[in-house]
């Protein structure tokens, strides 16, 4: 005998935890939350553009890779700088999946104050699939989905050894499941944000309105429920970024929930666990803008090209692989003769330092401090 989905429940949506079971790790979440604000709020303006530049990229790239698809860091990066104000580092207009993944984001976190309505989530789902398909497949983008759609299964997993975590409510049902949710979205809150944040993330992904995209509109939909918590639109941990790390123990939790009863206590669990982590991950992201900002202040009294910048922080910001001449060249649109002249000024100055081995296979890393031999 199948067993019943929470959405075929007679309480649903009447969704409730038990409050004993949380109080801890919220007051726990609560408390690094506003640590993490405080440490930045100690921070000049730059640096925290730049430690939000640097989350927003990690929600963009993360959240789409747990749906299987990769987006180039770099084009992200590129196009929120630019949204910033930022100095986006590289030239060119980023693909437009990305411009759409970026458009989502940045309006549910920068306008986390405005309404949630249906209007605005057709607007989100169009900006993802702007040409009204998921790969090959057409889709109803920027609506609902219909009745063709259904069954609507959440899977994870590989094509053909996909895993079916539940089936979310017929197409028929979507619209009347939506003005309720919107209608507790927006309503005066009868827990703490955070927690309607957890709530909100699951009724979401429960009701799955749309064709594709839910699981990214869901985090956002998150995303703009957390902000709400802070009070801003600034973001210095990645949800979607510890989701893709716990990616099995998601989707675990999510389809364990989805077959039990309308006390959803063990997802409430996890979320707020899962967010703690977040948080804490963030720390490591702040030691990075801060060893890119003193970087920089070691470098300040050269006088470096516009070449020699933009290369040079695109290997602060992550740079994969060695930093030979061929892709200085290639970074910085320039002739290898002067990629090579390039490097070696920096070189003499301390900010490069030569890998072991030479020839062509010659490489070179950053110097992080002071001492150019990282002794």
């Amino acid at each position: 005998m199948r067993r019943i989905y929470i959405h075929e429940r007679p309480d649903w949506p009447r969704l409730h935890w038990r409050p004993e079971a949380l109080a801890d790790a919220l007051a726990d979440v609560r408390h690094r939350q506003g640590r993490l604000l405080g440490r930045m709020e100690t921070l000049g303006f730059d640096l925290r553009r730049e430690a939000v530049l640097g989350t927003l990229v990690e929600d963009a790239v993360k959240s789409s890779d747990i749906e299987g698809e990769k987006l180039d860091a770099g084009e992200v990066r590129s196009s929120i700088a630019r949204r910033l104000g930022m100095d986006a580092g590289r030239l060119g207009t980023a693909d437009r999946d990305i411009e759409g993944v970026v458009e989502l984001i940045l309006d549910a976190t920068g306008r986390f104050d405005q309404p949630l309505t249906a209007e605005r989530l057709f607007d989100w789902h169009a900006s993802l699939f702007p040409t009204g398909r998921s790969g090959m497949r057409r889709i109803a983008a920027g609506r609902w989905r219909d009745e063709p759609a259904d069954p609507m299964q959440v899977v994870s997993g590989p094509i053909g050894r996909e895993r079916v975590h539940f089936e979310a409510p017929s197409a028929r049902r979507v619209d009347a499941e939506m003005r309720a949710f919107l209608r507790w979205f927006e309503a005066p809150a009868d827990a703490d944000p955070v927690l309607r944040a957890g709530l909100a993330h699951l009724w979401f992904v429960t009701v799955h309105p749309f064709e594709d995209g839910n699981g990214r509109i869901a985090r956002a939909v998150a995303d703009m429920a957390l902000a709400r918590s802070e009070g801003s639109s600034q973001r210095f941990y990645s949800m979607s970024s510890q989701i893709r790390a716990e990616r099995a123990a998601y989707y675990d939790v999510l389809g364990r929930t989805q077959r039990g009863t309308t006390d959803v206590t063990d997802w409430m669990t996890w979320f707020l666990a899962c967010l703690g982590r977040s948080i804490e991950a963030a720390g490591t992201a702040l030691a990075a803008v801060l060893a890119k900002a003193r970087f920089w202040e070691r470098a300040g009294g050269l006088a470096l090209n516009d070449r020699q910048r933009r290369v040079l922080n695109r290997v602060l910001d992550g740079f994969e692989g060695k930093l030979t001449t061929s892709k200085w060249a290639k970074l910085a649109k320039c002739s290898q003769d002067t990629a090579l002249r390039d490097i070696a000024l920096l070189v003499d100055h301390g900010l490069l330092a030569r890998n072991p081995g030479g020839g062509r296979n010659t490489s070179y890393r950053l110097v992080t401090d002071s001492r150019p031999d990282g002794d």
